[in-house]
């Protein structure tokens, strides 16, 4: 049963990028080394978020839970803004091969842009899920029972759906992006900073907003529970002899 959840989750996290590196990317060898480049984009960001996330840890070294709420927080902004930073510097990189090529070779015509921002979207794409999904992967291969103690059954499988739907958004945000570059429609990059924030915190906000409705359900049923009333008793006099 490992074994086949652990293929199963697998092909649900990368089958469908796997099939558009075969289908797109594996029969052009420039496309093969662009991906690589995006891929390679990424993990210096992660590395950098990795180097600032470490030194606000050391600096800080504070075991108050709001003190590590606040700094995950911190993490996630800073890792997102990143790794946007390094989409617009892997966009810079191949504008310029690009007008270089051209002036090389007036008569072979480049790759258009729209193509390249579908690469390095993949690749961004892929690199980012290997990283957030491989541990997780591998857990599932045994020992144990997910469940067993009450915790949700189907967690590898909604981590399969997560890393999918965050490699599709890759390649999304990565289109976008260079597309709002190209134009010269800044609003779009914005909105790609924000989506990306937006999906990086969506555990937290869920856990938030789960808190918060957890406590005004409990308010509102607390209020409508009928309550006796505690009548007073009488009251006794004493006297002095």
């Amino acid at each position: 049963m490992t074994a086949a959840v652990f293929f199963g989750c697998a092909f649900i996290a990368f089958g469908p990028a796997l099939a558009l590196y075969v289908f797109t990317i594996a029969t052009e060898p420039l496309r093969i080394i662009l991906l690589i480049i995006g891929a390679f984009f990424w993990l210096v960001s992660l590395l950098l978020s990795s180097l600032v996330w470490f030194m606000a840890t050391t600096i800080t070294d504070n075991k108050d839970e709001r003190v590590q709420k606040y700094l995950l927080i911190f993490g996630v902004l800073v890792s997102v803004l990143i790794q946007e930073t390094f989409r617009f510097a892997y966009y810079k990189l191949l504008k310029k091969a690009s007008e270089g090529l051209k002036s090389l070779n007036p008569d072979e015509t480049a790759p258009s842009m729209r193509l390249l921002a579908y690469v390095s979207g993949l690749g961004f794409g892929i690199m980012s899920g290997v990283f957030s999904f491989v541990n997780t992967l591998s857990d599932s291969l045994g020992p144990g029972t997910v469940g067993i103690h009450g915790d949700p059954p189907q967690f590898f499988l909604n981590s399969a759906f997560m890393t999918l739907v965050i490699v599709l958004l890759h390649i999304f945000w990565g289109i976008v992006f260079f597309d709002g570059c190209e134009k010269k429609k800044w609003y779009t990059l914005l909105v790609v900073l924000l989506t990306h924030l937006l999906v990086s915190a969506l555990v937290s906000i869920i856990t938030v907003l789960r808190v918060f409705w957890s406590s005004v359900c409990s308010g509102l049923i607390w209020d409508f529970i009928p309550r006796p009333r505690i009548e007073p008793g009488p009251q006794v006099k004493s006297t002095k002899s």
